[in-house]
């Protein structure tokens, strides 16, 4: 088990050994998890792009705050509540690998709020920051 505490000192409980949130093969000990603790940061944009889906559906605003570019970070991040992300899709990626310096990943994101299905459609553009990790600009939501 492993807790982690975030920006408004709220406890998480996480159990390592579960599937991870963003979709992988993985567990969430062996993909996120290092992320969520800073004791790695993503390689890619794609793998940002797939640690900040799993920080959404865990509510890690500080993690989510600290993966965002300060010129386009909002004050505060809300949380739907009852709102479960259930599932992302990797449609596309244009650069964001290791050598590059920006690149977008287009992704579906599936979710649920009690009875209600929906999906969130984005192209999002990424960008290393000035210590070289990987941040989340904007995006463009798609039809």
């Amino acid at each position: 088990m492993s807790i982690l505490i975030d920006s408004n000192n709220t406890e998480k409980t996480i159990t390592p050994d579960v599937d991870c949130p963003c979709g992988s093969d993985s567990k969430y000990s062996d993909c996120c998890l290092p992320f969520h603790k800073y004791e790695k940061f993503p390689a890619t944009a794609e793998q940002l792009m797939k640690s900040r889906f799993s920080a959404f559906e865990l509510h890690f605003n500080d993690y989510l705050m600290r993966t965002w570019d300060e010129t386009t970070r909002p004050g505060n991040i809300e949380f739907t509540p009852g709102l479960h992300w259930t599932k992302l899709v990797i449609n596309g990626r244009k650069k964001g690998r290791k050598k590059d310096r920006e690149g977008w990943v287009t992704f579906v994101a599936y979710y649920q709020v009690g009875a209600e299905e929906g999906f969130l459609h984005e192209k999002s553009f990424f960008r290393r920051n000035e210590n070289e990790h990987w941040q989340y600009v904007d995006g463009e939501i798609k039809p």
